[in-house]
């Protein structure tokens, strides 16, 4: 059993003029008379398919405006589906108005660096989504050219499974078109991240198709969650790096012995600091802007 255990999905809050439509992992989803979406970002934490029963404070809010931050600055680059941030007073800071898309049913992932379930498929095969790979690399190695790895998208509880772009070809007509933006987004990213001292490793994007047919980008962008951040300073190859992201919180999980398929456990008021200012870190880092809610 996985997701969000024997609990269930937290309610999600009232809020005049919206109807609630779903909730995710750290999202709930609301509609109004106009059709419009209210995006709303929550302090849950979800690791190895799991919501976490420990929420980390404030954390739906670095998302929210980090995210926000990056649909301006790569808007040059494509349309993505951001009304604007006038939202009710029950969840500003951390929320959205956006305009609904038809979502591809694929996640489009881009890797610079070789680390994660890339770097467990290349200890086998020599390849990451069935692209061939020099040998000699290492947990952490720079890819000799950044990489398309799709995914298929998992419902809740579920596990995201890697696939070749075949495969993406066979699921989506446009994979083609949306692998040209996922590579050319994060090439432009990754470039601006490292300006300020971050490694972009990877991150996955979400695309659908706006009411006129347009693709589009939705969902979150670039953030702590959807992405692993490196400190440039302190990057070496060969094991795990020091990250901005949730991955201090993976590797607590890790050596707690939790077994991964009974409901996480609590987590100790230290990781949660720690892991809370990893993503304000993240948000300094690279907007230059220390963060507020």
């Amino acid at each position: 059993m996985s997701g969000f255990g024997l609990a269930g999905p937290p309610p999600a809050p009232a809020i005049p003029g919206w109807v609630h439509l779903r909730t995710g992992k750290v999202r709930d989803l609301y509609t109004n008379d106009s059709g419009q979406l209210l995006i709303v970002a929550s302090d849950r934490v979800s690791a190895f398919d799991w919501v976490l029963p420990t929420t980390i404070p404030g954390k739906g809010a670095v998302l929210t405006q980090l995210s926000f931050f990056w649909f301006e600055r790569l808007a040059n680059l494509v349309p993505n589906h951001i009304i604007g941030t006038d939202v009710p007073v029950e969840v500003a800071g951390r929320a959205v108005i956006a305009k609904p898309l038809t979502m591809f049913p694929i996640e489009c992932v881009a890797r610079g660096y070789l680390t994660g379930s890339g770097w467990s498929e290349y200890t086998t095969s020599q390849t990451v989504c069935g692209i061939s790979l020099p040998s000699g690399l290492q947990d952490g190695s720079q890819l000799p050219f950044n990489i398309f790895t799709p995914a298929t998208k998992a419902e809740v509880g579920d596990h995201d499974i890697n696939i070749t772009f075949e495969q993406a070809l066979d699921i989506v007509e446009e994979a083609g078109t949306l692998r040209d933006l996922t590579l050319t987004l994060y090439s432009a990213a990754a470039d601006f991240a490292r300006e300020r001292g971050i490694i972009l490793a990877d991150t996955k994007f979400e695309f659908g198709r706006d009411s006129k047919g347009e693709i589009t980008l939705g969902d979150e962008v670039l953030t702590p969650d959807s992405s692993r951040f490196w400190d440039a300073a302190t990057w070496k190859p060969g094991g795990a790096q020091p990250s901005f992201d949730k991955q201090y919180l993976r590797d607590y999980l890790i050596r707690s012995g939790w077994d991964r398929q009974s409901p996480p456990p609590e987590l100790p008021t230290e990781i949660v600091e720690k892991t809370a200012q990893r993503y304000r870190d993240a948000y300094l880092r690279l907007t230059g802007r220390q963060f507020k809610e």
